[in-house]
């Protein structure tokens, strides 16, 4: 593998990557896990430079606009021991991988000791020639930021014990799930408001002026080395949720924070991860995109009446929100959904606008999570009726028009009178943006985008609606002549002409339907 050669991106590439930015896709790697696949194949100790080139032009091919590696920073030993002796975790990791050994378990990717490559993926560099080898391929990478707290051995404890919230002995004697002793000081773990400590963690203090100075320079230091960052449970330095947390009186953090790394980099992305209904703080506060954990639990309801209601949301909000059926924190889609609602699922997921969230292991319909504190994967046969269902759905997200198109809920309104299943269905449409000339460049000769519709019914009901759809534009009705299934459940999916109140659709439970 050549590391060195170095292409340049069409004036093609740099329009189509316009496109992508408005709604990208974006792809989740398991670094740890990955590159323990690839050392037992080389049959040596496998680093980043590794990987070949080719995993990377597929990725490019595949139409990800971002690649995010999990996990790529240094851990210590006091983390791993905590990981390998803590018995509930442990349960845990065997559940997944019955034949799980101590040397499988490398410690929590999220109690960093340092913000640089972990000495196992390479040299520092390997990380630069990483970004180097995705920007060359239209790729971009984004990596984890973890603002709330570090390991237990960072370098910070012996340095600097004052950019941590620190406790007293009836700390420990009161909450001693909260707040361990190193040397002559108590330090509290990192938690969140509503559960205990994480034993492998000690929690920063943002109310110390030199920590905040401190942390700004981490986050600058590793902005050169990527495109984005998602911040884990980025809503935890929020000063009401701090002060409740602990006490103290913060100012806030990520308006100034995110403005200045922008200035410094322009076009790098925040991506929270965030919980609580705090999605629109923290994209007042300047994040990009923010996890749609709430359109995730709505589809797990199993009713397509919030879901829609999800969808009534501001189209800014939606724009900036992170959509997922899976990552490395949820249960595997197809674990949880049955085989024909994961497929509904998905195409409501990531047919919506906002960033497409998708996680490595996903297209192969695995079921088992992969903890953050393990570096092997569970032995699970793929499941290629789910893998070309992704194929075909990834293939049809390489439309532009659904990229840097206009997003639009569609009216789903009854079959007949007593009919009410039609509360069943969710459809809606992309269309070409009528203030470009074309949505892949005014002169890439590329042809004019047509709109895309969604219909799903998402229920375990066979169900009848109109759907109101109409030319972009103008007041004229489409006909079936005029529709291409580009990916569908399957051929039971019943389809009649418009009438005036609508294109007539019947669909099976789960029946799901993307046309053109």
């Amino acid at each position: 593998m050549n590391t060195k050669q170095k292409t340049q991106p069409t004036q093609k590439t740099l329009d189509a990557l316009r496109v992508l930015q408005k709604n990208p896709t974006l792809y989740q790697v398991n670094t740890r896990v990955w590159l323990t696949e690839l050392s037992k194949g080389l049959g040596r100790h496998a680093t980043l430079d590794d990987i070949p080139d080719t995993i990377f032009d597929g990725f490019a091919e595949m139409g990800f606009t971002w690649i995010y590696f999990l996990s790529v920073w240094q851990t210590g030993e006091a983390g791993r021991r905590i990981s390998i002796n803590h018995p509930g975790w442990k349960e845990g990791f065997k559940a997944d991988i019955p034949d799980l050994t101590d040397e499988d378990i490398c410690g929590s990717g999220f109690a960093i000791t340092d913000y640089k490559l972990h000495k196992n993926f390479g040299e520092p560099d390997a990380l630069v020639r990483l970004k180097q080898r995705l920007n060359e391929r239209g790729l971009k990478l984004m990596l984890d930021l973890v603002p709330n707290h570090t390991a237990i051995d960072h370098h910070w404890v012996k340095t600097h014990p004052e950019y941590f919230v620190q406790g007293d002995e009836e700390s420990i004697s009161r909450t001693p799930q909260n707040f361990l002793k190193v040397g002559e000081t108590v330090f509290a773990h990192g938690r969140d408001p509503y559960f205990d400590g994480w034993p492998d963690t000690l929690q920063l203090n943002y109310g110390n002026p030199a920590f905040r100075e401190a942390m700004f320079a981490e986050i600058d230091k590793i902005a050169e080395v990527c495109d984005g960052l998602r911040c884990d449970m980025a809503m935890l330095v929020l000063p009401d949720v701090f002060c409740r947390t602990w006490g103290i009186d913060i100012q806030p953090f990520w308006p100034e924070t995110i403005s200045d790394v922008k200035k410094k980099y322009p076009g790098f992305v925040f991506m929270a991860e965030v919980y609580w209904d705090r999605e629109w703080d923290l994209q007042q506060q300047g994040f990009d995109f923010t996890y749609d954990k709430r359109l995730y639990d709505r589809l797990r309801q199993n009713e397509a009446r919030p879901v829609r209601e999800h969808f009534w949301a501001a189209p800014d909000y939606q724009q900036r929100s992170a959509r997922f059926l899976e990552n490395h924190d949820e249960p595997r889609a197809a674990g949880i959904f049955p085989k024909d609602q994961h497929q509904a699922a998905a195409v409501l997921t990531f047919f919506s606008q906002g960033l497409r969230f998708l996680h490595q292991g996903q297209f192969e319909g695995y079921r088992k999570r992969v903890s953050v504190h393990v570096q092997r994967k569970p032995k699970e046969e793929i499941d290629e009726e789910i893998q070309q269902f992704y194929r075909d759905l990834i293939d049809c997200l390489k439309l532009p028009v659904v990229h840097a198109g206009e997003w639009k809920l569609l009216e789903c309104t009854r079959a007949w009178e007593d009919n009410w299943t039609s509360e069943c269905f969710i459809a809606f449409a992309w269309n070409k943006n009528g203030d470009e000339k074309s949505t892949m460049g005014a002169n890439s000769g590329a042809p004019e985008e047509k709109p895309v519709y969604v219909v799903v019914n998402y229920s375990p009901y066979q169900s009848q609606c109109y759907v109101n759809v109409s030319q972009p534009g103008t007041d004229s009705a489409i006909g079936l002549k005029d529709f291409d299934i580009r990916i569908s459940s399957g051929d039971n999916l019943k389809f009649l002409e418009l009438t005036e109140n609508g294109f007539f659709v019947d669909f099976p439970a789960w029946g799901y339907a993307v046309l053109t």
